[in-house]
């Protein structure tokens, strides 16, 4: 199993959430995976208007970091590239919910709509076939 390092933790969470953003669809299409929050049900949070937003991690230390507050009873939860952009993504874009990419305990991350996550994380895809 992949393992980030305390130092790649402490620079990642540094940088803004566009890069964050960038780290995150390199980083989940690299490993093959992406990491949520699970008790009974994904994680959740809402944006400033209301709306659902699924908040999903590169690597299990981050979401383990988020695992405070409301989500304290979660347990980090890995999901399968292929489960993400064949299931997930497409029933967030279903239900009119987004992707909330790479939160952090001081942040809310960079929230985007589950088609275009889907379509950055394919074209990300491209540069491993």
């Amino acid at each position: 199993m992949k393992r980030t390092t305390e130092k790649e933790i402490r620079s990642v969470l540094a940088l803004d959430g566009p890069a964050r953003f960038r780290h995150f669809v390199k980083t989940v299409v690299a490993w093959e995976a992406a990491w949520g929050l699970w008790k009974d049900g994904w994680s959740l949070m809402e944006n400033d208007e209301g709306i659902p937003v699924f908040p999903l991690w590169p690597a299990r230390e981050y979401a383990e970091l988020c695992r405070a507050g409301d989500w304290v009873d979660y347990e980090v939860e890995e999901i399968p590239l292929e489960r993400l952009l064949g299931e997930l993504l497409p029933k967030l874009a279903e239900r009119g919910m987004l992707a909330g990419v790479f939160p952090t305990p001081a942040g809310k991350g960079v929230t985007s709509s589950a088609e275009e996550l889907a379509g950055l994380l394919r074209k990300e895809l491209e540069n491993y076939e």
